[in-house]
Parts: structure tokens; C-alpha cells; sequence
């Protein structure tokens, strides 16, 4: 898949059939994350593969947008590490961008996902660190659920012309 068609063709995918996603293409999921840009080249980041079925049904029980968790096959928690960062409060942007490579390298690889937000609510952090026993310095950023697509997201063109402004702010 070419990238413009990845970045045009992805969708946030919530129904997933009862297959297993192999370990070899996790790993070049996580490969294609850590490929994210972030300030100071830190790499900020830690990911938690999710296939135990207990911690995906506590997670559908703790955020209110991650019901699909209790049928998909995986989950993987991309999370930010207060010891790496080079400079303080970047690691949010670093671990989104991460969280969209691990995105695109999900539909390449012929599956569906959606992203769903823990920070900054501080009750889904709370929830999060406990499920998953992150130490303090380590923040979740989101949970992306992961699986083979019931049926493909369908293609629509976002571009708004409006929302593009040249060389000042034009309203």
C-alpha cells in the first residue's frame, strides 16, 4: 500500500472478526511506531501488547468508548515515560505520533483500528495505571484496539479549504 492511499484510506474500525493477529505482524506494528519522530529523538514511549481477555474486558469497564475491546483480539497501550523525556511535556506529542504510525502500519498490514484517548482524563489514567500496573512516571497516552475488519471503513475526502490559512490567519 502506498502511503498517500494509507493516509486516505484509514478509518477507525470497531468490529473485528474472531482471528488472531500474528506475532511477526505486532512486530512490525510496534517497528513502524518507534519509527515516530519526537523532540530530542527521546523515544518517550512504551507499548503494552494486550491479548489477555480478562484486562480487555476490564478495559471496555473502565472508558466509555472501548467496548469493542471485549471482541477484539488485541490491544496495544502506547504509553509515555517521564524518565525519557528530553523535554518536559513533549512526550504527548511524541507518543501521538507514534500512535499514528502505529495506525497507518496497522492498515497496511491489512487490519482495522481505532485509537481511543486516555490522556489527559485523569480518571481513564487512574483506571489505566491500575489495569496495567504502570509506575508513576509512566503515563497512558491511548489504547488502540486492533483486529482483522468485519467490513473495510469507506473512503471520504476531508479537505476543507476553509480551514487552510496562508502565511496569517485569514477568517
Amino acid at each position: 500500500m502506498e502511503l498517500l492511499e494509507a493516509v486516505h484510506t484509514r478509518r477507525s474500525i470497531r468490529k473485528y472478526k474472531d482471528k488472531p493477529i500474528p506475532a511477526e505482524m505486532v512486530r512490525t506494528i510496534l517497528g513502524a511506531a518507534m519509527m515516530a519522530p519526537s523532540a530530542g529523538n527521546e523515544q518517550p514511549w512504551h507499548f503494552i501488547v494486550v491479548d489477555d481477555r480478562d484486562r480487555m474486558n476490564r478495559v471496555k469497564d473502565v472508558h466509555p468508548y472501548v467496548g469493542m475491546a471485549a471482541e477484539a483480539p488485541l490491544g496495544i497501550l502506547v504509553c509515555g515515560d517521564l524518565r525519557l523525556e528530553k523535554y518536559p511535556g513533549f512526550w504527548v506529542q511524541d507518543c501521538a505520533a507514534a500512535m499514528q504510525n502505529l495506525l497507518l502500519a496497522a492498515h497496511d498490514q491489512g487490519l482495522g483500528a481505532v485509537w481511543t484517548g486516555i490522556h489527559p482524563e485523569a480518571e481513564r489514567v487512574e483506571r489505566f495505571r491500575a489495569i496495567f500496573e504502570l509506575p508513576d512516571p509512566v503515563i497512558p497516552l491511548g489504547f488502540a484496539v486492533m483486529g482483522w475488519p468485519v467490513k473495510p471503513g469507506k473512503h471520504k475526502e476531508r479537505y476543507k479549504a476553509e480551514r487552510v490559512h496562508q502565511n496569517r490567519w485569514q477568517g
